[in-house]
């Protein structure tokens, strides 16, 4: 690896000293470093272990440190020799401080697991687990006839089986109900086999549970079980519910399927029995998770900002759809989504597609990662490198991905590896920035954004990436930057040399992009609210387009954050129940005149709008506008006022009132005086009713 000390030094304002032995014969030169209290940046993932158990035992160390990889990301390359400015722009960005700490999410769990399967298998596993975890077994059967081993006949572990079992919660807090519905009380059962011996049917299996589709009502089983009273064919069925804190499912089907189930759930095909592949791993996690345990609390919420409800009507859903954990959910009471933090495992998807930026991102936070990535960017260009392309990856499979890269490189396995102007940026996941971090990444000197993404990632967030791809690919384009700005590079597990080599592939046309950037660099900060920073960075782009700029540019329709509203004034009465539905103070009424006015620069293309009109007249048109109208109040539907028959005071708008004429024509209710009535304002209303001498008033009647 050709690092240049002097150089790198140089760039970062410090004198660095080259170690090549630093994890073994030079040690004491890292245990001096941590002596002085400063911050220590060791350039090398490979010994994190070994330097932090030497962290720990070295007297007087009080200096925060941090570790990055510049080896496999730039010297482990056939570009190895001009990527100093990556591992310059990669050692300014480990100098920045962690982030801020943010709120955590607790869990507690006492050992009480939930095995659920075919008895015989449930048994094996729990033989496994029991001495540090306190099982209990939901039977859903026995194996094949003549399946070894047999379940067992001493009663080791609880066993409770049911029809209907249902399970919600997370760890430390699992809800299992089902119906108590089965003849044989378990609970009462001893084993004793005289039932599935006198049985004529053989309905009755060693999970010591009647098939009610193979008996015949002989009742054998009732007459030989008498003395233990276990089988009773008169018993009510009934509702059960217990309380676990891990559940190991080995059912045929996942009672949760979900893409990113909850914390202390898994799900095995138990097929294999014993040697089921992935048990031995579960088996360690599930050993492990006894205690007390946290996790951050990844998203921040602003329901003031939210446009998925008002007046219990749903417009944006946005976050509900993509979560893979099902965390989100609508409460439309409360005109508001609700998250549970015990569910969300922080993929960030949420907050990605959110058009409003009710729902944000906490750790890190999008300013904190806006200042990383104007250090990486900076740095980089400082230090003479040209053309960057971030690369965003995530930290397990990503970052597995991005090293065996390196690797196969510099065992010249022929692949080039990663690239020096591509630069690896790993994040806790891939969903969990969007087009208000990327559009801004462009604005600081990206020429390209990356997202590497592998079988960690649920399908829906891969669609949700690729459509707030299109909407900022449609954004550049239209202001004059040309090429491909934004890309998903998709890989499965690099179990083959034919999965690297198209991993190498897809790095090496990211590096030889031609794509137009702005020629000057933004120095905004990134706000923390996602409309605040896309704003900043399109008025950078703007500033700096290298073409004539059009009125507008058309947006695709799914994820835009942008748009206008077309109103059919034909069919618009002006009710204006669209002005109180839209969070964003897009659409506004004029306190004196009948007219409904619109500020684009509002419009989040929620839809709530569109879903409350009751006229249906309005429609959503996604598109970024350029003039200077954007910002400013303009009316889409406008009526002359009607005038009260009575005091001639405006009150509502013509439109309107002649649409209500015309429904209630033909009403019993709304004829002569009455109908007259409704062409009046509400003091006139009143007066009239009051002084008319034919009304009847409730005070006549006795």
């Amino acid at each position: 690896m050709p690092l240049q000390a002097p150089k790198l030094g140089s760039v970062l304002d410090e004198g660095l000293t080259l170690h090549s032995a630093l994890c073994r014969r030079e040690a004491g030169a890292f245990q001096k470093a941590i002596q002085s209290g400063d911050d220590v940046v060791v350039a090398c993932t490979q010994e994190k272990r070994l330097f932090t158990e030497l962290a720990g035992q070295t007297e007087g160390a009080t200096s925060v440190i941090r570790f990055v990889n510049i080896r496999e990301t730039g010297g482990w390359s056939r570009d190895a020799s001009g990527a100093t400015p990556k591992m310059a722009a990669l050692l300014a960005q480990a100098q920045l401080p962690e982030p801020e700490p943010v709120s955590t999410v607790t869990y507690k769990s006492a050992g009480r697991l939930l095995l659920i399967g075919e008895i015989d298998a449930c048994e094996q596993v729990a033989s496994l687990l029991d001495d540090t975890l306190s099982v209990t077994i939901f039977s859903q059967g026995v194996g094949a006839p003549g399946k070894l081993p047999l379940p067992l006949q001493e009663r080791c572990y609880p066993v409770v089986s049911g029809a209907g079992l249902k399970l919600t919660g997370w760890l430390g807090a699992f809800e299992a109900s089902w119906e108590k519905s089965n003849p044989i009380d378990l609970d009462l059962c001893t084993r004793c086999n005289a039932c599935v011996a006198v049985c004529p049917e053989g309905a009755i299996g060693l999970d010591y549970q009647i098939d009610a589709a193979k008996c015949m009502s002989h009742r054998a089983c009732v007459a030989v079980c008498k003395a233990a009273g276990a089988i009773d064919f008169g018993r009510s069925p009934r509702p059960v519910s217990e309380t676990f804190d891990l559940v190991l499912d080995l059912g045929a089907a996942p009672l949760i399927g979900l893409h990113a189930p909850p914390q202390g759930y898994f799900a095995l095909d138990a097929s294999a029995g014993i040697a089921t592949k992935g048990l031995p791993a579960t088996v360690v996690k599930l050993r492990s998770m006894v205690g007390e345990f946290e996790k951050p609390k990844f998203f921040a919420y602003k329901q003031k900002i939210c446009a998925h409800s008002r007046n219990e009507t749903v417009g944006c859903k946005a976050c509900i759809d993509i979560c893979s954990a099902q965390a989100v959910r609508s409460d439309k009471s409360r005109n508001q989504i609700v998250v549970n933090p015990n569910l969300c495992i922080g993929c960030g998807a949420c907050t990605t597609v959110c058009p409003t930026g009710a729902l944000t991102y906490a750790y890190p936070r999008a300013s904190e990662q806006g200042v990383r990535l104007k250090t990486l960017l900076g740095t980089f260009a400082k230090a003479g490198g040209t053309r960057p392309s971030v690369l965003f990856h995530s930290q397990l499979a990503g970052q597995r991905a991005v090293d065996a890269l390196g690797r196969a490189a510099q065992l010249k396995s022929g692949v080039a590896g990663v690239p020096a102007n591509v630069i690896p940026q790993p994040l806790w996941h891939t969903a969990s920035v969007g087009l208000d971090v990327w559009l801004s990444a462009i604005a600081f000197g990206a020429t390209q954004v990356a997202v590497l993404v592998t079988d960690e990632e649920a399908p829906d967030y891969l669609e949700g990436l690729s459509q707030q791809m299109q909407v900022g690919q449609s954004l550049l384009e239209g202001l004059g930057y040309t090429g491909v700005h934004f890309r998903l590079i998709r890989t499965g597990a690099l179990s083959s040399p034919l999965e690297l080599a198209k991993l190498d592939s897809a790095l090496q046309v990211l590096s030889l992009s031609k794509a137009v950037v702005p020629t000057a660099t933004a120095r905004f900060a990134v706000a923390q609210e996602k409309r605040s920073t896309l704003d900043l960075a399109l008025a950078h782009l703007i500033a700096c387009a290298p073409v004539a700029l059009p009125e507008a540019i058309a947006l695709p329709a799914a994820g835009s954050p942008f748009g206008t509203l077309v109103v059919d004034v034909n069919a618009c009465t002006l009710c204006l129940s669209c002005v109180s539905a839209c969070p964003a103070s897009a659409l506004q009424d004029n306190p004196d005149l009948p007219q409904l006015r619109f500020i684009e620069k509002n419009c989040v293309q929620c839809g709530l709008c569109a879903t409350t009109c009751p006229e249906d007249a309005i429609t959503l048109q996604p598109r970024l506008l350029l003039t200077p109208q954007r910002k400013e109040a303009r009316v889409l539907n406008q009526s002359e006022p009607y005038q009260c028959i009575r005091c001639a005071r405006p009150f509502g708008s013509l439109k309107a009132i002649e649409v209500m004429l015309g429904k209630l024509a033909g009403h019993a209710m709304f004829q002569g005086t009455a109908a007259d009535r409704l062409k009046m304002c509400g003091d006139c209303r009143v007066i009239d009713i009051y002084s008319a001498d034919n009304e009847v008033k409730i005070t006549d009647i006795h």
